[in-house]
């Protein structure tokens, strides 16, 4: 019976710690999404193209159908924003994940730059691809909870004050 609760409780319960494993079971399928996407279009379907061109295409395909499965299983799933106006939860998420890829893009960089020069992690052998990795996942890990999953459940899958100005703005579409 405790289970069956426990089970209960982590799908349909607003608590912070439920919502965050919902979370991150939506960041690990939309990972799936983005990254097979990815690889079956630079594999199978853009085949024909320059490699630049294929590579860059299918990364950007792949962001792009991850970014869209990860706001639907949030809105169903995660946050349970079902009642939310479709067009403003879109809006606002993608406001949340060009700050997601700026905060990713700009931490990363300036996070490697230290790194490069702490004499410990270069004593312990890190090259520039390793300290680039590590900067990665160290950005990638903070941004994901203090800005994605902080900044959905509070301000993307929930009606607020932006809402009013996105509807006016939103009438014409």
């Amino acid at each position: 019976m405790k289970t069956r609760k426990l089970l209960h409780d982590i799908v349909h319960s607003d608590n912070v710690l439920f919502t965050f494993m919902r979370s991150a079971m939506a960041s690990l399928t939309s990972a799936v999404a983005d990254l097979g996407s990815r690889i079956l279009f630079y594999s199978l379907i853009l085949t024909s193209m320059q490699e630049f061109y294929r590579s860059n295409l299918a990364v950007a395909i792949g962001a792009v159908i991850g970014g869209v499965v990860n706001c639907c299983v949030n809105y169903k799933f995660t946050f349970h924003a079902s009642g939310q106006n479709v067009k403003a939860v879109a809006v606002k998420f993608l406001i949340v994940w060009g700050g997601n890829l700026l905060l990713n893009m700009y931490g990363t960089t300036y996070l490697a730059r230290p790194l490069s020069r702490w004499q410990f992690l270069l004593n312990l052998g890190f090259t520039d691809n390793g300290i680039f990795a590590v900067s990665t996942l160290a950005v990638a890990g903070i941004v994901s909870i203090f800005w994605n999953f902080l900044m959905q459940r509070y301000f993307v899958y929930r009606t607020n004050a932006f809402d009013v100005i996105l509807a006016k703005a939103l009438k014409r579409f």
